[in-house]
């Protein structure tokens, strides 16, 4: 069989952790299908990066322009894409982050590849788990295309572990068009806490937290845990927090080591995004909400009465720690 090549990611000079998952889903698809494992990086000035992704024992294609500085798809899927025929690779792979989700599609389809999304598992060298309607159902899916691409979901896998340094080749873009795109600017929003995606902790408020000024409360809570910040969708289409905090099926899915739900009563939509958590923990009023359901602990109070004493607490706890 062909050759496994997996698209990473990276971030002001360094291997992003998201892509971490992807590595370990293109261990396991070298294994099955029998080919080597190749990752491949795009950007500017990627020395370090390149060498952090060499860490994990696969050859790494560095593709390194000032033309591919900032990430358009438009730009980069015609080069993966190129790589891949080049490599003989038969498995083209990535993280579903929102680069992830954007990339892989257009280069299966400049492939004529089959694509399998949002994988959870492999099972054969073409046979992939993915979840469907909102996680309640698992399925087999099997892509018949010669060239399989396959975007994988970031809380499916372990992080991949260091092996003995593979080598890193430097590979010319060629031509590099934009078709008329270009960048413009990137906006975002900063914050000392850890991203959510990739958080050990996540603390997350619904509507009935009623007004954004009461998510204050749990900032704190967040900061005490060392954690991030997350929502559910009613909180973030009230306005109460960013969209970009939005936790279920239509924002972003987290398996934190913990995760404390307040106020939020469990709709399919959020469990979706969440129930891979190793530890939830839920609070809220209502005993019979669904959230309950997944709970590893569960009390029914107001957050108003909860959070205080669950802070207070945690104070206390803290300083007879220094």
């Amino acid at each position: 069989m062909g050759k496994v090549l997996i698209f990473v990611e990276h971030s002001g000079g360094h291997l992003r952790t998201a892509s971490l998952p992807a590595i370990t889903f293109g261990r396991a698809a070298s294994e099955h299908q029998g080919g080597p494992l190749v990752l491949v990086m795009l950007g500017k000035t990627l020395g370090a990066a390149a060498r952090e992704a060499a860490q994990f024992g696969a050859e790494v294609l560095a593709v390194d322009d000032p033309a591919l500085e900032h990430y358009l798809a438009e730009t980069y899927a015609p080069i993966v894409a190129r790589i891949a025929k080049e490599q003989g690779a038969t498995l083209v792979g990535g993280t579903a982050t929102s680069t992830g989700k954007d990339l892989l599609p257009r280069v299966a389809a400049l492939l004529d590849a089959g694509m399998a999304a949002d994988v959870t598992g492999m099972s054969a060298p073409k046979t992939f788990q993915r979840p469907m309607q909102a996680g309640n159902v698992l399925v087999q899916v099997e892509v018949t295309t010669p060239v399989v691409v396959a975007a994988v979901r970031q809380t499916a896998f372990p992080p991949a572990d260091p092996k003995a340094p593979g080598a890193v080749t430097q590979v010319a873009p060629g031509a590099v068009d934009a078709c008329g795109a270009r960048f413009v600017s990137v906006a975002t929003t900063q914050s000392e806490r850890p991203e959510l995606t990739e958080a050990k902790v996540v603390v997350s408020g619904g509507r009935g937290m009623k007004e954004s000024s009461n998510f204050k409360i749990l900032e704190e809570l967040a900061d005490l845990l060392g954690g991030a910040m997350g929502a559910s969708r009613a909180a973030c289409d009230a306005g109460m927090v960013p969209n970009d905090l939005q936790v279920g099926q239509t924002g972003k899915v987290v398996a934190p080591n913990l995760y404390i739900a307040v106020a939020i009563s469990g709709a399919i939509q959020h469990l979706a995004g969440m129930k891979g958590s190793k530890t939830i923990v839920a609070i809220n009023k209502d005993a019979e909400a669904p959230i309950f359901q997944v709970a590893d602990y569960g009390l029914v109070a107001t957050w108003e009465k909860a959070l205080p004493e669950l802070v207070s607490e945690i104070k206390k706890l803290k300083a007879t720690q220094r």
